[in-house]
């Protein structure tokens, strides 16, 4: 069961920044302290992260995209509660 409100906006906590990394072939999070390499289901994610739509308006944006993705729903509020206890994610 998810703990996350489906109304609340996520956005990347300051000093984060989303981007392609050619090196690593793939996109990455990065922080003042390193670089997480994410994989390409946190990147699709996270590309809907824009501190504008709610965790609502990117799980109905992605199953547009992937309509046969079963349990999409579940993913993406799991992938939100581990992003916001890693403190990569804050909720407006």
């Amino acid at each position: 069961m998810s703990t996350v409100d489906l109304q609340q906006v996520p956005r990347l906590r300051r000093g984060f920044r989303f981007q392609w990394e050619p090196v690593q072939k793939g996109h990455v999070l990065l922080y003042p302290e390193g670089m997480i390499q994410l994989n390409e289901s946190a990147a699709l994610i996270l590309q809907q992260v824009d501190g504008q739509r709610t965790v609502q308006a990117i799980i109905e944006s992605l199953q547009a995209q992937f309509p046969d993705a079963p349990d999409l729903a579940d993913d993406v509020q799991q992938f939100m509660e581990a992003a916001h206890g890693n403190f990569w994610l804050e909720y407006k």
